[in-house]
């Protein structure tokens, strides 16, 4: 369930804020293959299920940028800002993949307003959105993005 903001003023004020956890999502391989097509990683502790099994990791692991990309699958199911006219991704200010996600396994994403500033036409947000792995103790993906919701 998303945390509904409904106005720039409330939102500016939002610092500090945890937004709660997403549904689980398990990454199957077809997902990670996928991603090494669409992205040409197509190195083998991703996609060789028979070496990878041998491998440091005892099977295939998600690309860290697959983790990272399903962030932006994430943000909108932790925070809906009803009053914005627009949002969009500016970028992100630090990303670290702390331990390796297996195929199969759930994820999740949690988020927290780290910081929320007025800028020109509306308000920029640094959420720290952070991909929890089920049964660990590390998460996969830690990642500090900014994004920019506009107001009329």
């Amino acid at each position: 369930m998303s945390t509904i903001v409904r106005s720039a003023h409330e939102l500016a004020a939002s610092a500090g804020r945890e937004l709660g956890a997403t549904d689980w999502l398990t990454v199957e391989q077809t997902r990670i293959d996928a991603f090494a097509e669409a992205t040409g990683d197509r190195q083998w502790i991703h996609v060789d299920v028979e070496r990878a099994r041998a491998g440091p990791f005892g099977g295939t692991i998600a690309h860290g940028y697959l983790l990272l990309s399903l962030v932006s699958l994430f943000l909108p199911q932790l925070l809906e800002v009803c009053s914005a006219t627009m949002g969009i991704n500016y970028g992100c200010d630090r990303v670290r993949f702390p331990s390796a996600v297996r195929a199969g396994a759930r994820i999740r994403g949690r988020g927290e307003i780290v910081s929320a500033e007025a800028v020109t036409g509306g308000v920029q947000v640094k959420i720290r959105v952070t991909i929890e792995v089920e049964g660990s103790d590390k998460p996969g993906c830690v990642a500090d993005t900014l994004s920019r919701w506009l107001f009329q």
